[in-house]
């Protein structure tokens, strides 16, 4: 995608309180996972400019991650996110080791995260919910796990690698690898790269 030259002054202006941002993004003990991040974000958008450049356009323009950036930089973001707000309502409640690199969020609207883990490569749309059904139970994700605007992942559950939920679909259970499932309740509709219908 060819940027707009009014976009570019505008992320180049956005680079002066970006300051911080840029020297920790640089510095960071994470920064390997924050540049890969940057780079995977860019080729999804279809932004062809270096990681340097891509990490003011995407703070700049993108608060989905921004949120994201300061769960990996972790209790140093108290101190300059006033700088570049996050977006208020994605709720990102996991520390950075929890979260494997490459976590893509499309969409940050109302979308709330809170797993014991999430894999490499990840992708989540608007609307979902991550989290518990009680004190101790929340999802574990595998890698390359796509979860779909509206859904909903509750409790002690684990969903296997490059699995696909479907919109607006509830998963209580596990969800095997190589799987897409939709529904509720939740059933799955291809297994390998095959056409099923089972339930999970």
């Amino acid at each position: 995608m060819i940027i707009k030259r009014s976009k570019k002054i505008l992320a180049l202006f956005s680079a002066i309180r970006l300051i911080p941002h840029i020297i920790l993004f640089n510095i960071h003990n994470k920064r390997s996972i924050i540049k890969y991040e940057v780079n995977r974000w860019l080729e999804i958008k279809n932004i062809m400019i270096n990681t340097q450049l891509g990490f003011i356009y995407l703070m700049t323009y993108y608060p989905e991650f921004r949120n994201l950036f300061y769960v990996r930089i972790g209790f140093v973001s108290n101190l300059i996110k006033w700088l570049c707000p996050r977006m208020n309502i994605l709720f990102i409640r996991m520390r950075s080791d929890q979260i494997g690199k490459g976590l893509f969020i499309q969409n940050g609207y109302a979308t709330g995260i809170n797993a014991k883990s999430i894999g490499k490569d990840c992708w989540i749309n608007q609307r979902v919910t991550i989290g518990y059904t009680n004190d101790d139970d929340c999802p574990t994700i595998g890698n390359n796990v796509t979860i779909n605007v509206g859904a909903v992942v509750l409790g002690k559950v684990y969903m296997g690698d490059n699995s696909c939920i479907g919109a607006n679909t509830v998963i209580v259970k596990n969800v095997p690898e190589n799987c897409t499932v939709v529904g509720v309740p939740a059933y799955i509709i291809k297994k390998n790269g095959i056409k099923v219908k089972e339930k999970l």
